[in-house]
């Protein structure tokens, strides 16, 4: 776990960002502010050029701006023919191109590969993995990692919805964010509470529930406790630098 801070980075911990590693290939979820540090701590400097490939759930700041200063890393730093993909709603390579204030053409394409997420899902080496379209102001999906039949499901942002509930199915490991709390008058189709969060866990049939996205004014013990109150499986918080087998 690269970073968990919703929003924004906070004092103790990044924004979104998690190292997924299986048979050797390395995939990134989400690269938000600050997170390209603790990846660096993980695989090394050089190994910035060995990423297999990088999946945005969305394109709000706090869960892709690093994006940009890996693209300075492997532009200046790391020369390599290789281009790493990079999996994104649609309109990511203009977007990334206008956040490091360059044309679109060529943009950032000269080290990343940008791909629009496939309806039918990809594969990265031995991972599977599959979106699903979720509630957020801009397009948002959720993520599913499969691998020796095992699986870990991220919500990315969102609000309640079904779909992250089918795309949680039975997933042996959940990373849900609960960036609002529970009692608040919240403003909807955003986020979820930790409520909200467990009952999606519960619905899905989710084994482990690490509850995430907290933001720096927010309270993450409150948020797994109300979580708790719904769902009986297992629920921990996540935490920078963070661990979990699946």
């Amino acid at each position: 776990m690269l970073g968990c801070s919703g929003s924004m980075p906070g004092p103790g911990s990044p924004a979104s960002g998690y190292l997924i590693e299986a048979d050797g290939v390395r995939l990134v979820l989400d690269l938000g502010n600050g997170a390209l540090g603790p990846l660096q701590d993980v695989v090394g400097v050089a190994g910035l050029a060995e990423l297999d490939a990088i999946v945005l759930s969305h394109l709000h700041p706090d869960h892709c701006m690093d994006l940009c200063g890996l693209y300075v890393a492997l532009r200046y730093g790391l020369p390599s023919r290789r281009r790493i993909p990079v999996y994104g709603p649609g309109g990511t390579a203009d977007r990334m191109a206008a956040a490091y204030g360059k044309e679109p053409d060529p943009g950032l394409s000269g080290e990343f590969d940008f791909r629009e997420h496939p309806v039918d899902g990809f594969r990265v080496g031995p991972l599977t993995v599959r979106v699903a379209p979720v509630v957020h102001p801009v397009a948002a999906y959720a993520v599913r990692v499969e691998h020796d039949g095992r699986s870990l499901v991220y919500s990315g942002d969102t609000a309640a919805t079904p779909a992250l509930v089918e795309l949680a199915r039975d997933t042996d490991l959940f990373l849900c964010e609960a960036a609002y709390a529970d009692g608040d008058d919240n403003p909807p189709g955003i986020h979820l509470t930790g409520r909200e969060a467990g009952e999606h866990a519960a619905a899905a049939g989710a084994r482990r529930l690490v509850v995430t996205h907290v933001p720096p004014w927010g309270d993450p013990q409150r948020a797994a406790e109300h979580a708790s109150a719904v769902y009986d499986g297992p629920v921990e918080l996540a935490v920078p630098g963070g661990h979990w087998e699946v």
